[in-house]
């Protein structure tokens, strides 16, 4: 018998001897764990609990964020005067443009000691490319308004590094440069009459 077929067969010997000798010995860690969270759901009308990592929790917590910020269109005031300057002063901010780049990019989604993506050294040059406003018309839900049009080009510069411990451990560092479109368009009411 070779040294490898006696191997397995130890193996195979205490996997079997181990395994009936927990079932046997009245040990109750995972079924006591289910008992436990039977009465408690049970007694509180409720679901078990449910782990959730933290991946899923970042995930919720992002989209509340983006929609509280980013998400929602003002419908400003109307504008007093004739020649009362009308353009563009919201600018994206850097965690606007930060967000609104690809997920590629930014390295998320990635796993730890496996596959890391950092970015260093980001820098944000912001551009307008249009500024104009629409005649007024009558929007539902709104009622006579008009359609300011502010988009601007974002290009952001930085190390993008990629590094791994395992298998083979190595680490990469590249200038990189992405360009993003970000629109800030929103509806100012009209003083007037409404033209349709």
């Amino acid at each position: 018998m070779t040294r490898f077929q006696q191997l397995v067969r130890r193996s195979v010997l205490v996997l079997g001897l181990s395994t009936a000798l927990i079932g046997a010995s009245g040990c109750k860690l995972v079924d006591g764990f289910f008992e436990v969270q039977s009465a408690f759901s049970t007694f509180w009308k409720t679901a078990p609990f449910i782990p959730v990592g933290a991946y899923f929790s970042q995930r919720i917590e992002d989209v509340y964020h983006e929609e509280e910020r980013y998400g929602r269109v003002p419908v400003l005031d109307p504008v007093e005067g004739e020649n009362a300057p009308l353009f563009c002063l919201d600018p994206p901010s850097p965690d606007e443009v930060v967000r609104a780049l690809p997920a590629s990019e930014t390295g998320e989604g990635g796993y730890a000691f496996l596959a890391e993506t950092q970015i260093n050294n980001v820098r944000i040059v912001v551009e307008p490319i249009v500024d104009r406003i629409d005649e007024c018309k009558f929007y539902p839900l709104v009622g006579p308004a008009r359609l300011h049009h502010c988009h601007y080009k974002c290009t952001v510069y930085y190390d993008k590094r990629i590094r791994s411990d395992w298998p083979i451990p190595f680490s990469h560092e590249d200038a990189t440069e992405s360009v993003v479109y970000i629109d800030h368009d929103h509806l100012i009411r009209c003083a007037g009459p409404v033209v349709r």
